[in-house]
C-alpha cells in the first residue's frame, strides 16, 4: 500500500508542472483608474514559448484603450499568479506600471483575471484596478494551426 501512496504522490507532483495553463487570448476589459476613472480596453496576452517552461510562463501584453491609446509590456506567470509590466506608447505623459494580476475561471467555464496596478509616475502616481474576460483563446488558435499541417 505505501509503494501505490509513493506513486500517485510523484504523479502528482509531475503532473502539476506538465500541466500549466497557458493564458494567451484576446480578453474584454474594465476598469477604475484613480486619476482617469472608469475605462474599457482589450487585452491581447501571447504565449513567449521560447522563455516559458512547465512551471513558469513569459508573455507580450497589449492592452488598448480606445480614445486614449497602447500600453505595450510583458508579463512572467506562476500558476494562477502574474506579473506584469504596461507602457502607453506615448512616452509624453509617463503613463506606465507595474501590476499584479489574478486568472481564475468563472461559472461559465471562461478564464478571467482581476489586476491591480500602480504607477509611480503619472500625475503624481497612480494605482487602479482591471477585470478582464477572455473572448478568444490564442493558445486554442496555435493548437488549430498545427492540426493543419
Amino acid at each position: 500500500m505505501q509503494g501505490w501512496r509513493l506513486f500517485f504522490l510523484a504523479l502528482g507532483f509531475v503532473g502539476t508542472g506538465a500541466l500549466a495553463q497557458d493564458y494567451s487570448g484576446v480578453y474584454d476589459c474594465v476598469g477604475m483608474d484613480y486619476n482617469e476613472g472608469e475605462f474599457a480596453g482589450t487585452v491581447t496576452m501571447t504565449l513567449e514559448e521560447s522563455h516559458s517552461n512547465d512551471d513558469y510562463q513569459s508573455y507580450t501584453f497589449v492592452l488598448e484603450v480606445p480614445d486614449f491609446g497602447v500600453y505595450n509590456g510583458f508579463a512572467a506567470a506562476k500558476g494562477e499568479h502574474a506579473g506584469i509590466y504596461f507602457a502607453l506608447d506615448d512616452k509624453a505623459n509617463e503613463d506606465y506600471g507595474v501590476s499584479t494580476a489574478r486568472f481564475f475561471t468563472d461559472s461559465e467555464g471562461r478564464i478571467n483575471f482581476h489586476k491591480f496596478y500602480f504607477e509611480p509616475s503619472y500625475k503624481g502616481g497612480n494605482t487602479g484596478t482591471e477585470d478582464c474576460v477572455m473572448m478568444t483563446s490564442l493558445a486554442n488558435k496555435v493548437a488549430d494551426k498545427e492540426k493543419l499541417f
